[in-house]
C-alpha cells in the first residue's frame, strides 16, 4: 500500500514538544514495518504563524511571508526526520513532487514540507498523493473530522462518518464564502478539489493522538471522517 500522511504543524509541534515528534516517528516506523510506502507532508503550525506575524510587522511582503512559511514547514519536516531511524527515510527534505516520488520509488519515506507559495501543506499532500498514485491519504488535524457546522459555535454540529469528495468541496467553498474557512472542515479548498479529481480515498483524524494516524492507514475502523471518491 502507498499512503500519504499530512501532519498539521499544530499537532506535530504545538509547542515544540519532543515527545510528540518522537511519537509520530514511532508511527512512521511502525507503518514502514507494515509494508507501507509512505510520504509525509508536515505543516508549519504555530511556529510558522509566529514567524510570519513578526515578519509582517517588519514590513515583509506577501511573497516573502509565503516563503518564510514554506521554510518553517521544511524545518518541522527536518525535526521529524531527525527522530526517524537513519535507514527509514530519505536523508534530504524533498522540495518538489518529483524528488518525493523518487524517494518513494527507492522505498524510502519521503518527509517534506511546503512546495510553492500560496499552497497549504494539505494541498501539497493531496497533490503528492495524486502524483504518486497513492492508495490512501490521511490528514492528521487539530479536529477529529469533518463537521456539518462549526462544533465550537454550534453544540448540535454533527461529524460526518463519510462524505463524498464533491460534497466536501461544496462544504468548504460555502465556509470560505462565509468567512469561516476551517471551522468545520479542516482542509482547504484546493486540497479538496485535488481530492475530487484524483479519486483517492482520504481520512481526517484527530492528530493530537498519533496512533489515530496509524489506525486510519492500516484499517477502516478508526475515529474520524472518511472522504470517498465520487465514483465509489
Amino acid at each position: 500500500m502507498k499512503t500519504v500522511v499530512s501532519i498539521g504543524g499544530s499537532v506535530l509541534v504545538p509547542d515544540l514538544d519532543a515527545d510528540r515528534v518522537a511519537a509520530y516517528a514511532d508511527v512512521v516506523e511502525s507503518l514502514v514495518v507494515a509494508d507501507q510506502t509512505l510520504g509525509v507532508v508536515v505543516g508549519g503550525g504555530p511556529v510558522a504563524r509566529q514567524y510570519i506575524g513578526a515578519a509582517r510587522s517588519l514590513g515583509a511582503n506577501e511573497g516573502e511571508l509565503d516563503q518564510l512559511g514554506i521554510d518553517t514547514t521544511r524545518l518541522n519536516a527536518r525535526l521529524l526526520l531527525s527522530a526517524l531511524d537513519g535507514d527509514v527515510a530519505a536523508p534530504a527534505i524533498p522540495e518538489d513532487y518529483e524528488e518525493a516520488a523518487t524517494a518513494l520509488h527507492r522505498d524510502d519515506v519521503a518527509v517534506m514540507g511546503g512546495v510553492v507559495p500560496g499552497q497549504t501543506t494539505d494541498a501539497v499532500a493531496a497533490a503528492l498523493a495524486e502524483y504518486v498514485d497513492a492508495d490512501r491519504l490521511v490528514f492528521a488535524t487539530s479536529v477529529p473530522g469533518v463537521f456539518d457546522a462549526d462544533p465550537n459555535e454550534d453544540p448540535d454540529a454533527e461529524r460526518y462518518d463519510e462524505i463524498r469528495a464533491s460534497d466536501l468541496v461544496e462544504l468548504v467553498a460555502r465556509g470560505e464564502s462565509l468567512g469561516s474557512a476551517g471551522s468545520n472542515a479542516p482542509i482547504d479548498l484546493l486540497a479538496t478539489k485535488v481530492l475530487k479529481r484524483s479519486s483517492i480515498t482520504a481520512a481526517v483524524v484527530d492528530g493530537s493522538d498519533p496512533s489515530a494516524v496509524e489506525r486510519a492507514v492500516l484499517s477502516d475502523d478508526y475515529d474520524g471522517t472518511t472522504i470517498l471518491p465520487d465514483d465509489e
